[in-house]
């Protein structure tokens, strides 16, 4: 089974259970943009993990196999900065948009971030294992305008 053909079986049986990206996430004891990211082939499970995703969702041992293999990550272009920090802002992009969006509609509907009414944050959080950077993005959620 590939990534694409997990992803459709997950996203299958997610609408037919009718259940949400925080619940699956909580099966797994994940939070809910990695196990979407997962789940959207970005990232992958170690066998317990991924037995407790295909578990919850009833879903066979093919899906389970599938959800532990190492994907290619952020095929989705090749159109990167060379700038080492820069380039991961753009593999976090790749990496976890779509678990991100999927996530985000989720909580909020169908919209955006703004990136105008928007706030940037850089912190530094010390760790006796290595300092940590902790960026926080703060934007005003735009419903897309039905008429």
């Amino acid at each position: 089974m590939t990534k694409l053909e997990m992803t459709e079986a997950i996203m299958a049986a997610k609408a037919a259970k009718g259940t949400s990206w925080g619940e699956i996430a909580a099966a797994v004891g994940l939070s809910d943009v990695f196990t979407t990211s997962v789940i959207l082939g970005e990232n992958s499970l170690v066998p317990d993990d991924a037995k407790k995703l295909t578990d919850f969702l009833e879903l066979g041992p093919e899906v389970t196999t599938a959800l532990t293999a190492f994907p290619m990550k952020a095929t989705a272009t090749d159109l990167v900065a060379k700038d080492p920090l820069i380039y991961r802002f753009f593999e976090i992009a790749y990496v976890y948009g779509g678990a991100l969006k999927e996530v985000i509609h989720e909580k909020f509907g169908d919209g955006i971030m703004s990136a105008i009414d928007f706030t940037l944050d850089v912190d530094k959080e010390e760790d006796p294992k290595g300092d940590r950077v902790v960026v926080t993005m703060n934007g005003k959620f735009l419903p897309y305008k039905k008429w």
